[in-house]
């Protein structure tokens, strides 16, 4: 169960979001490989592929992430080609948030200080290890610390910034 969280205030938003990324193909008939970034890729008929729009067939759990089908992708060649590129859609597309909810795009950059006012860099990545969200921080002077995104860490956040409890900051 995820920690309730305050609700983010602001409008730092994406016009975009990455669901997944295309890590290479499976097999001779087209389908690629997946790396998701989403529970449920299927909830999505239609994503851009760098200004290229791929329509979804199928995706099921596979080695290493998923595996999809695109009517638009024919072959082993055309899958392997497609290698690297980020799928995304609007963020129009997105259910809407529950209270205490975030997407980790919103929180990509945001500048990050602590409960004592000290700059202390901004967010470079959220990673998720099986026990909930842990947000990377890296300090202007490029060392970065990991805090885990609970209330107790992250007392404070919105669209504009995160405060992180002082202790948290190492």
């Amino acid at each position: 169960m995820r920690e309730k969280l305050p609700p983010p205030t602001g409008g730092r938003a994406s016009p975009f979001v990455t669901l997944a990324v295309i890590i290479g193909a499976h097999g001779i008939k087209g389908e690629v490989r997946l790396k998701l970034f989403t529970d449920d890729l299927a909830l999505y008929r239609t994503l851009d592929a760098a200004g290229r729009t791929l329509t979804l067939e199928s995706v099921r759990p596979g080695p290493n992430g998923a595996v999809g089908r695109f009517a638009e992708i024919a072959d082993r060649d055309a899958a392997e080609g497609l290698r690297g590129t980020e799928l995304t859609v609007p963020r129009s597309a997105l259910p809407p948030l529950k209270e205490g909810e975030y997407y980790h795009a919103d929180l990509i950059g945001l500048p990050c200080v602590s409960t004592d006012g000290e700059p202390l860099g901004h967010v470079v990545a959220v990673e998720n290890f099986g026990a909930g969200d842990v947000i990377e921080i890296e300090r202007p002077t490029g060392k970065r610390f990991m805090v885990p995104m609970r209330p107790e860490a992250v007392p404070e956040w919105d669209t504009g910034r995160l405060v992180v409890d002082a202790a948290f900051a190492v």
